[in-house]
């Protein structure tokens, strides 16, 4: 699908139009091409004398391949956060093309940073203004929604950190390996993106496209931005292995305990099993058989001798 953003002075426009349709006035700013046909990808190539990478070239992960110029246009290519309400968030490379005329972005997905912007340009209409602007508003608003999602992870961690650091009997292992490991991939898919976006930042930094006072410091702010997620994302990975750690102990831990019960109980009970398997034997001459007194001195006697090892352990602070 190929959809137009025209500037009428006052408002952008959006259109959804055909490949054979295809007409770039002055206006058009932003052509936004969602899940392109190879048609598609043609009727843009001829209207802007540029091409259009295929999806799988933007899957190429060397950076030589993500950030370059061709033909007087700079493409970057950004892996950017999808389903971000999500557990597990999904991230899709999206292309941007900076031309000598409107912003031009290839994408596969719905990133959500795509519909805010929309929003954002219906309550601002001023920042209508020109393909590079267009490209620092998206880019924006995509570092804002990361944050957010960064924001999320954040608050998901620190729940599970104190349900770990609880002190109650009951934590529930196993739930909460599952929670860090799905929040240790958003974390995960949250440096990747903000790793892309920081390299596109350093690589448009010397487009002639932003060029004004204006944009510069726009881009330089997006960078600080991305620098300082960069930096809280990096204690939050820290601070997951950290958990994960902890967790993995705590299991050892109670596998001790429930270890050291069975231990203990088994040198409670061998004394008395040792009494009862010597008056069990079936000897002729055994004299405390005969005794009035011989049965209640033999069950005094395995009570005594399961007692002691157990006061003594009590004793020794290994209960």
């Amino acid at each position: 699908m190929i959809r137009l953003y025209r500037s009428t002075g006052t408002t952008c426009e959006d259109a959804t139009v055909t490949p054979t349709g295809l007409e770039l006035g002055a206006d058009v700013l932003w052509i936004d091409l969602i899940n392109p046909t190879r048609e598609e990808d043609v009727a843009v190539e001829k209207a802007l004398g540029v091409s259009v990478p295929t999806r799988e070239e933007m899957k190429e992960l060397e950076a030589s391949s993500r950030v370059y110029r061709e033909n007087g246009a700079t493409y970057l290519t950004a892996d950017i956060i999808t389903r971000g309400d999500e557990e597990i968030p999904g991230i899709e490379p999206v292309t941007f093309v900076l031309t000598a005329g409107p912003l031009v972005t290839i994408r596969y997905a719905e990133p959500r940073p795509f519909a805010l912007l929309l929003e954002k340009l219906e309550r601002e209409p001023g920042l209508c203004v020109s393909g590079a602007d267009m490209f620092l508003n998206l880019m924006e608003v995509v570092v804002d929604r990361a944050s957010d999602i960064l924001s999320r992870t954040v608050t998901r961690v620190e729940a599970i950190a104190t349900h770990i650091f609880s002190g109650g009997k009951t934590v529930g292992f196993e739930k909460l390996l599952g929670k860090l490991g799905r929040a240790q991939i958003a974390n995960a898919r949250i440096e990747q993106s903000l790793a892309g976006l920081s390299r596109v930042f350093a690589f448009v930094a010397i487009d002639e496209r932003i060029d004004n006072g204006d944009a510069r410091a726009h881009l330089r702010s997006l960078s600080r931005d991305v620098e300082s997620l960069t930096a809280h994302n990096q204690s939050v990975a820290a601070s997951i292995n950290f958990q994960l750690s902890a967790a993995l102990g705590l299991i050892n831990i109670e596998q001790s305990s429930i270890i050291k019960i069975f231990s203990v109980a088994a040198v409670a009970l061998l004394p008395p099993t040792l009494i009862a398997s010597i008056y069990g034997m079936n000897f002729d001459h055994m004299p405390e058989l005969h005794w009035m007194a011989g049965y209640p001195l033999a069950i005094a006697a395995m009570v005594i001798s399961a007692v002691l090892p157990l006061l003594w352990f009590k004793h020794k602070g290994w209960l």
